[in-house]
């Protein structure tokens, strides 16, 4: 190698590195900051790291991979959701919170070096075919799943085609393997449902682009039903957040003063308090909010909002934790750099940053079989012997015990409801009824309207 060519890579390299560390977005770059010895050294020692290799390695080795392998361990020594974003990454990730792609449909994450499950995206292949929150991804089509770039990757690809995945799940004694066929993931994150007249559930998926909207529309639909709405049902289970504005316009909608959301950076930067907007429509029923281990990040700013405002009763068990604000910048040659800016706190000063927002009525999930059996089996007065009977001229008779087969009565739909779920898929309201926590969460709206219609005395 020459020693021009030489001269040449050094700089090349140390121009590379000053970019992917200071880079602020859109096409700006800031100067180094010159009075930095260590940086200095940082820098020439990893120059003379990349010649050595390019003299002497056994192979020759692809200097652009070198330095971009480089960078990424950099960045991902900071914090596991910041990210050198090389162009396919990036235009994926663009896709993901405002288009459709093809894939199995879940969410991950990087925890305790394995790919992790966060959720998966209710309808899609991995939902279908009972992928859990917290399953540890292990393998893609037999491949070690080592990096989670390299991961996502693999698990995408054109519909139709088949990928499996080997996961270690939490309890069970060996791996399992799912082989799940790529479809189009759906873009809609929220659904709505009528449990009963006047009481509505909503279930969010994710936070995306249009989800302020189309909660939005769920409400006003039930809102304009003939029976007022009395209760709602927030369902925020295995959403693993999005957008954060949305998770702030979502609570706004919620709340008509005070503090939603405070974000807080390092010496002063990127700090800013977002707080409620009185709304034209005042929404004052009770809210019960559902959340478990698979709640994240925005989901959990909602959550954390209507606690502290005691503007919901929060029910589930704790969620994931993710307590920090991520930024997207766009780099040169499509590259973009996601990295941590910020820790966000609820209205009360409370930062779930590894901790998770805890529920005020802590219930675990359990499916409600069709064999669940609730009828009591108690010693009452008929039993007795020699009981009175109830009058001495009636003759009674006991009744046969036959099993109840009647199913619980379906509300009618006002048109507004109808044309949403239409355009966002039904839910399965036979799965909402076999829910505890979803029968839990109307339980307690049913009960706080007969209460506060009690009198004292």
């Amino acid at each position: 190698m020459t020693a021009r060519k030489t001269r040449h890579l050094k700089m090349w390299v140390a121009m590379v590195l000053v970019s992917a560390v200071l880079i602020l977005g859109h096409g700006f770059y800031r100067d180094l900051s010159a009075n930095s010895e260590e940086t200095y050294k940082g820098l020439k020692l990893f120059s003379d790291v990349i010649e050595l290799i390019q003299k002497n390695y056994v192979d020759e080795a692809d200097t652009q991979k070198m330095i971009e392998a480089a960078i990424q361990g950099m960045v991902r020594s900071l914090d596991p959701h910041s990210a050198l974003l090389p162009p396919d990454a990036l235009k994926e990730l663009q896709i993901d919170t405002h288009g459709e792609f093809t894939g199995i449909g879940i969410h991950v994450t990087m925890r305790n070096n394995l790919v992790t499950v966060i959720s998966p995206i209710e309808g899609t292949p991995a939902y279908r075919a009972g992928i859990k929150a917290g399953d540890k991804i292990i393998k893609v089509d037999g491949t070690p799943s080592e990096d989670l770039r390299d991961a996502v990757k693999r698990m995408r690809g054109p519909k139709g085609t088949s990928v499996v995945i080997t996961v270690l799940r939490q309890g069970a004694p060996e791996p399992l393997e799912f082989s799940l066929v790529r479809d189009v993931i759906p873009i809609y994150s929220v659904k709505a449902e009528l449990l009963e007249p006047g009481y509505g559930y909503i279930w969010i998926t994710n936070f995306r682009e249009n989800t302020t909207g189309d909660l939005i529309e769920a409400l006003q639909a039930m809102e304009t039903a003939e029976t007022p709405m009395k209760g709602l049902v927030l369902d925020l289970r295995d959403n693993p957040g999005g957008i954060l504005n949305q998770a702030i316009e979502v609570s706004d909608l919620f709340l008509n003063e005070g503090e939603i959301l405070s974000i807080k950076g390092r010496d002063g930067q990127n700090t800013k308090v977002f707080r409620a907007n009185a709304d034209d429509v005042k929404r004052t029923y009770p809210i019960v909010v559902l959340i478990n281990g698979g709640s994240a990040s925005a989901s959990e700013i909602v959550a954390g909002a209507l606690q502290d405002h005691k503007r919901a009763l929060i029910l589930g068990t704790t969620s994931f934790g993710k307590g920090s604000v991520q930024t997207v910048e766009t780099l040169r040659d499509g590259y973009g750099l996601k990295f941590t800016i910020a820790r966000y706190y609820t209205p009360s000063g409370r930062s779930i940053q590894a901790k998770g927002v805890e529920p005020d009525v802590e219930v675990k999930h359990r499916i409600i079989s069709d064999t669940d059996t609730t009828s009591e089996r108690m010693l009452k007065e008929k039993d007795l012997k020699n009981h009175l009977d109830a009058d001495p001229d009636d003759t009674f008779e006991e009744p046969r015990a036959e099993p109840d087969t009647t199913k619980k009565e379906v509300p009618s739909d006002p048109p507004a409801l109808k044309r949403f779920k239409s355009k966002h898929s039904p839910l399965d309201r036979d799965a909402l009824f076999s829910d505890n926590q979803v029968l839990r969460a109307l339980d307690i709206l049913i009960s706080y309207d007969i209460f506060k219609d009690l009198k004292n005395g």
